[in-house]
């Protein structure tokens, strides 16, 4: 067999053992085995080596003589993972998930969560360490930017404090394109989108400007710095950031979502069911075999992107402005792959 599959058997026998407090049967422990993994067979042999492999990782796996016969039972002791009550399991999970958080790298939420992994290694005995590494190798985690807020560090302390203790933040920040501005926000939370960390604020610099959301998310790359005021604000009540941010299909904010129609091809649906844009899109058969895709967002440049991501798979029907700069977007292209550019033109720049 296979060095992944025996831990994966191995790790389906914790997360068996964890689940039956009382114990378990050698051959029920083969039997669920096989009906959890989908195996067509497999031998107590096996199974007494994986359970054996365990003990000598430093897991306390012992057996107990009941009326129904000798069970196989996880023990809770007051040493090594069980210090922290915490599962093997949960261990792995954990060990797993925080290499979804490394954009957090350089603030304070990473410094916690290495704080408490450090506090977890040391109450682990070296086998079951090494029993968790290996078992890491069998997932990864691709596609997560290398990003680091380490030098925002300083920024983002103060953007928390204003946070917590509703104090109004004065901020220089550069939007792309633009000179720095000076603001004056009222904080209300964080959300992080695509490894970035964005500042879900009331923006109180201009309220009597053309009627703008003043919501607003402002991107924490872009902060040049930012200072707790004595100045304090009353939390707005009818703010709801868990709504708010659920709204839209990404991170961009306005005043209320648009509504917007597009034609997918059925192999296109098939993807966006695979890999949805928002949780309450609508997916609607059509005769022609098509699909209608609706769904919301609070700019029309989020979901443009995604039309022209699907290319001739998608066609955006409404509303019709947004359909007019899809027409003017792929005007521009046609232009300028219209020209036939000389092989030199780029190969005599490159490395």
């Amino acid at each position: 067999m296979a060095r992944n599959e025996q831990l994966v058997r191995q790790h389906k026998l914790l997360q068996i053992l964890e689940r039956r407090r009382f114990g378990t049967s050698l051959d029920e422990l083969r039997q669920s085995l096989v009906d959890e993994l989908g195996l067509t067979s497999l031998h107590e042999r096996s199974v007494r080596r994986d359970l054996e492999a365990l003990q000598a990782a430093g897991f306390d796996i012992g057996t107990e003589d009941t009326q129904s016969g000798k069970v196989w039972k996880l023990r809770r002791t007051d040493k090594g993972i069980h210090r922290l009550n915490v599962s093997a399991t949960e261990l792995i999970s954990l060990s797993m998930g925080r290499d979804l958080l490394v954009p957090l790298v350089g603030t304070q939420f990473w410094q916690g969560i290495e704080g408490f992994w450090n506090k977890v290694r040391e109450q682990l005995p070296a086998g079951v360490w090494e029993h968790y590494e290996r078992y890491r190798e069998t997932l990864y985690f691709v596609g997560v930017p290398a990003k680091s807020y380490e030098k925002q560090h300083g920024i983002l302390k103060t953007i928390n404090r204003a946070i917590e203790e509703h104090r109004v933040l004065e901020i220089e920040y550069q939007s792309s394109g633009n000179p720095v501005s000076h603001r004056k926000l009222e904080p209300y939370g964080l959300a992080v989108y695509r490894s970035s960390i964005y500042v879900v604020a009331h923006d109180t610099t201009h309220e009597q400007d053309d009627g703008q959301e003043r919501l607003r998310h402002w991107k924490l790359d872009r902060f040049e710095k930012a200072t707790a005021l004595d100045q304090w604000f009353k939390p707005d009540a009818d703010v709801d950031l868990q709504r708010h941010l659920g709204q839209g299909v990404g991170i961009f904010s306005g005043e209320k979502t648009i509504q917007f129609v597009i034609r997918i091809s059925s192999h296109a649906a098939r993807w966006i069911r695979e890999e949805p844009w928002h949780p309450m899109q609508q997916l609607q058969l059509q005769e022609d075999g098509s699909y209608l895709l609706v769904v919301s967002a609070y700019q029309s440049t989020e979901i443009i992107a995604k039309v022209l991501e699907l290319g001739k798979e998608a066609e955006l029907l409404s509303p019709p402005e947004c359909r007019h700069q899809i027409q003017a977007i792929v005007e521009s292209l046609r232009e300028r792959y219209a020209v036939e550019l000389p092989q030199e033109t780029f190969t005599s720049q490159l490395p």
